[in-house]
């Protein structure tokens, strides 16, 4: 299923690791576990935010992709299924 990671981190934590040199690692990490569809980074809240589109096969991967999230970056991290346009036209065609 595709779906939308959605990770508003933490400003102080970020401003931490960033001076320390881990946030690229563990930014870069990360996008190479989810070989996402698409990943875009803007502020939202106030604090920088992530959002990374990949395709989950199994919620239990959840709690792996989310913790470097929580971990290195404070983040509130959330999910969501998304579609692209040839998903809403099949769904739309199974409408009737």
């Amino acid at each position: 299923m595709r779906v939308l990671l959605k990770a508003i981190m933490n400003t102080e934590k970020t401003n931490e690791i960033i001076r320390n040199g881990t946030m690229q690692k563990s930014m870069q990490a990360a996008l190479e576990a989810l070989h996402p569809e698409a990943a875009y980074f803007t502020a939202e809240e106030g604090c920088r935010t992530a959002f990374i589109f990949f395709d989950l096969a199994d919620p239990s991967q959840i709690p792996k992709i989310a913790e470097p999230f929580f971990l290195d970056m404070g983040a509130k991290v959330s999910f969501a299924p998304v579609m692209n346009g040839e998903d809403l036209e099949k769904g739309l065609a199974a409408l009737g």
